[in-house]
């Protein structure tokens, strides 16, 4: 035989309940159902009640809703003799609605009365059930589920409990009838009372019930799939748990897991029934099925829960060591006082113990254990108690875990590298359970991060927020678009865009933005400043993000410090933070490397050739950069090459500026500012502090044509093309080409005009390409050369794409 729970939202509506008797009629073994309330009775039956004490006439309003409720679904589900179940349910109402005008005439609830008040929930629904299947049989657990009281609370008598459900069901299960039992329900073994087993007390009782009876199995129907890996509502990646051991569901129920009623395990575990949860809603599902032994099970942890409105109360004191008896004096002065404590950390100096509480039961756990320790506390041997509220905690769980060294090292480094602070950890010997506490706040972060890095995520996912939606911004987004499918299905890795910020809107969206009309919702978005910016990333404080920046404002420079600091991986196409002063660039490389995160800007220098990443392989593998020379203005090679005897110099600049090779203001690339950037980052990268001032320029254009303004400087340009003309003559009758030529040796810096023959690597660079040769003590007689575009929107947003990616293994 079997046995089938069914929970208040199994029994909610008339569709769920249709569904019930679907699930139910499909038995082909004698089968035992047992029933919650209809789902959010039992809180309203307790609201009632308590409005009632208060002397509030609006407890009729309330028991008149309860009524309605359950003439509703009568008047839904039932067709066979629907008035005579109303006049039974109406019966069971009225002795109802008489405590209830107790209750309000002596302002008094007392707990035996609410307990009483509240059996009617599955009083009520039983009957209904029992109604809707055809042949069923009502069976009232009221006579066979007995409690004792301990310590002032109703205690189930296993042994007696047992007896008397062999005793009631010992012929029934053998006619292969089906049976229904109201759940929670229960009665005090010396008065007869109505006592219950506490909240998801239907669970323990088909619990109950399938151990004492030897069951096949116990199926607890619910309105989820099964366990999952982790809340679904956190994280929407997380998936039904196919298979876990015993110890593996109760550690995930105890630490808020609310799928079972953690003591249902209890009783099915010693007799080895597995247990099944399934969804009524969902009734093809497989489910998550709880056993002893779980086969080819290789996965290190299997789930991840938590508990939110934690409070973190320390005991400590010198006069802790070494003193036995201490710890027993804390948890039988707060088990005394009905305080549960689901966490315990102590230091191996024993001189302090924290605990683990509600938020709710915080304040009287304080007073409790500063009148347990008042006298130590008096003489200076005890410190008063102390809590920290607003924080969670969450337990990471897997019997595979002791089998699989180094978990405990890998979850405190990835949280650390999400800066996510561990306020208190613990774990077991047995080493199913890790649990630790952080702030409130880091919650959904932890989370997501654990479930991601431990492989529970079926992808791994990278949290992006792109600022500038320029040229390189606008293809960067449409390459992301476009490969979003193809390294979910190649890569397992969901490129997630959380954040678009253009230079006077930006959008945001935890669940990502769909980059096919991106442009349409940023138009449509509020006002944006680096401000904002910065509140809304930062606060958000989502799990493996990267602030992408592809604009080339100051001010969102000014904001990597922050980021880093908030453990946020940046990469820049901008390269006004690598390029500013020697501090900032060291104080966001070092931060970053503290932190455990990426700052990353490959493209500031030779867009997405491989640059700086070469010049940090050579160094890391111990060799040593000794001479830089490079092309590293795609810009000015571009004019250089285009100048010719039909078009004149002021037209080459135009044509960059036409096709997208240079900046807005030509005059950025023109004066060199550009690849004098370029060659303090290289420097700096390769070693060497440097600063732009040190720099020596040898430039090409009159000083007063980069004062004034941009109309100013357009308007004289064309000044400078007869010069420019002539000398071209003169270079090309020596067979010698324009470079403007970046160099380094040994920390000396100089950028100006060359004229190179044809023997030289930098003649023969055609178009907007640049070309770096680097001189190292492996690479002294024959320099290493790269070479190829410098330049383009196509090229640096790949770059850009390129360091995104080379986060993902962060």
């Amino acid at each position: 035989m079997k046995v089938l729970k069914f929970g208040g939202t199994s029994v909610g509506s008339a569709n769920s309940l249709l569904n019930l008797r679907s699930i139910v009629e499909g038995q082909n073994l004698p089968t035992i159902i047992v029933v919650s309330a209809l789902g959010g009775v039992t809180d309203l039956l307790i609201k009632t009640a308590r409005t009632a004490a208060e002397g509030n006439e609006s407890y009729r309003e309330l028991f008149e809703t309860i009524v309605k409720r359950h003439h509703d679904i009568i008047a839904s589900v039932i067709t066979d003799r629907p008035d005579e179940l109303k006049e039974e349910i109406d019966t069971l109402l009225s002795e109802l609605s008489s405590i209830y005008q107790g209750v309000y005439l002596i302002r008094d609830l007392s707990p035996k009365t609410q307990a009483a008040i509240v059996s009617y929930g599955e009083r009520l629904s039983s009957r209904i059930v029992c109604r809707l299947i055809n042949g069923s049989k009502l069976h009232d657990s009221r006579e066979f589920i007995k409690t004792e009281q301990k310590h002032g609370r109703s205690i189930l008598d296993s042994e007696l409990t047992r007896a008397l459900v062999a005793e009631e069901f010992r012929h029934e299960v053998l006619g292969g009838r089906i049976h229904i039992v109201p759940g929670f329900i229960s009665t005090d073994k010396q008065s007869g009372e109505v006592t219950n087993l506490g909240r998801g007390g239907s669970d323990y009782t088909a619990s109950i019930i399938a151990a004492a009876l030897n069951a096949e199995a116990l199926e607890i129907w619910t309105d989820v799939d099964g366990f999952m890996t982790a809340d679904p509502r956190v994280i929407p990646t997380a998936y039904t748990i196919n298979s876990l051991s015993y110890v593996e569901a109760m550690e995930l129920c105890n630490f808020g897991a609310k799928v079972i009623y953690p003591p249902t395990i209890y009783p099915v575990c010693v007799k080895n029934i597995p247990i099944r949860v399934k969804n009524t809603f969902n009734p093809d599902g497989p489910g998550t099925i709880i056993l002893n032994d779980v086969e080819d099970d290789r996965k290190p942890i299997k789930g991840i829960s938590s508990i939110s409105g934690t409070s973190l109360i320390t005991v400590t004191g010198l006069s802790m060591v070494g003193v036995i008896g201490v710890n027993r004096r804390i948890f039988t002065a707060l088990a005394e006082n009905g305080i549960s404590v689901f966490m315990v950390s102590q230091a191996s100096s024993e001189n302090s113990t924290s605990i683990g509480v509600r938020d709710q039961d915080a304040e009287e756990a304080i007073r409790v254990l500063d009148h347990e320790f008042a006298k130590e506390i008096e003489e200076g041997a005890m410190f008063p108690m102390h809590a920290e509220s607003g924080l969670a905690t969450v337990a990471i769980v897997g019997e595979n875990m002791k089998h699989t060294p180094g978990i405990a090292g890998k979850l405190f480094g990835t949280l650390g590298r999400s800066g996510i602070s561990v306020i208190a950890c613990a774990q077991g010997a047995s080493e199913t359970n890790i649990s630790f506490v952080v702030h409130g706040d880091s919650l959904r972060k932890s989370l997501n991060v654990i479930h991601d890095s431990f492989f529970l995520s079926e992808y791994k996912e990278l949290n992006l927020f792109i600022c500038g939606v320029g040229t390189v911004g606008g293809m960067l987004i449409e390459q992301i678009r476009s490969q979003q499918e193809t390294l979910r299905n190649t890569h397992r890795l969901k490129l997630n865009v959380v954040g678009i910020a253009s230079s006077r809107r930006a959008i945001f969206s935890r669940s990502g933005i769909d980059l096919a009309n991106y442009r349409e919702e940023l138009e449509a978005s509020p006002e944006s400043t680096p401000e904002r910016l910065r509140d809304e990333i930062v606060g958000m404080n989502i799990f493996n993000s990267v602030f992408v920046d592809c604009t080339a404002s100051h001010d969102i420079a000014a904001l990597y410090q922050t980021f880093l600091d908030h453990n946020i991986s940046v990469v820049a196409a901008n390269k006004v933070a690598a390029s500013s002063s020697y501090d900032i660039y060291r104080r966001l490389k070092d931060t970053a490397l503290r932190r455990g995160v990426k700052y990353l800007f490959e493209t500031n220098v030779g867009a997405g050739l491989p640059i700086i990443g070469t010049i940090n392989d050579l160094i890391s593998s111990g060799d040593r950069i000794l001479k830089i020379e490079a092309v590293l203005s795609g810009t000015l090679n571009f004019i250089f090459n285009a100048l010719s005897a039909d078009v004149p110099f002021s037209e080459t600049v135009r044509l960059a500026k036409e096709m997208g090779y240079s900046e807005p203001d030509p005059r950025i690339d023109l004066s060199g500012q550009d690849v004098i950037r370029k060659l303090v980052i290289l420097t700096r990268e390769g070693g060497y502090k440097a600063e732009q001032s040190e720099v020596e320029k040898h430039l090409f254009i009159p000083t007063e044509l980069f004062e004034g303004s941009l109309d100013d400087f357009w308007h004289r340009l064309p000044e400078l093309d007869e010069d420019f003309e002539a000398r071209r003559k003169v270079l090309k009758s020596e067979g010698k080409r324009w470079r403007f030529v970046a160099r380094m040796e040994m920390g000396k810096m100089s950028v100006g005009l060359e004229a190179v023959d044809s023997r030289h690597p930098f003649y023969g660079l055609e178009g907007s390409n640049n070309i770096v040769l680097l001189t190292t003590e492996r690479y002294r007689e024959y320099p290493m050369l790269i070479q190829g575009y410098g330049a383009g929107a196509e090229v640096t947003a790949a770059g850009v794409f390129a360091n995104i990616m080379s986060t993902v293994n962060n």
